[in-house]
């Protein structure tokens, strides 16, 4: 797996988690710039994710390869989950929902780093 590509990925979600915590604070809903930003942040979750699969496909090093692709599918699911909730929920809150999304596919990329350097 590539760190540089997997540290991007954590920042971007925080770069995202950051324009919907804005929102949230100008009390605003969902808007296009962030579901773009979702949308982009939810394309290179996929990269990373069929990244990583092939990653560990050729590895020799001891990782535990259910944690790793639980993580990285869990990682897939959560920006277009929080995304539809935040939209489907009109109050300031559906934002909420997106930043702490956001925030999660962060954690959940760094504990993949932390995986594939054998510290399960």
């Amino acid at each position: 797996m590539s760190l540089w590509f997997a540290w991007f990925v954590a920042l971007a979600a925080v770069g995202v988690a950051a324009y919907a915590a804005y929102l949230l604070v100008r009390d605003r809903p969902v808007d296009n710039p962030l579901f773009y930003l979702a949308s982009a942040l939810e394309v290179l979750v996929l990269v990373q994710l069929v990244a990583g699969c092939v990653a560990l496909a050729g590895t020799s090093r001891d990782v535990e390869g259910v944690t790793f692709v639980g993580y990285l599918l869990t990682c897939a699911v959560i920006p277009p989950a929080a995304v539809v909730w935040g939209v489907a929920e009109k109050t300031r809150w559906g934002t909420g929902v997106v930043v702490v999304g956001m925030l999660t596919v962060a954690v959940l990329v760094a504990r993949l780093v932390q995986i594939w350097g054998g510290h399960a």
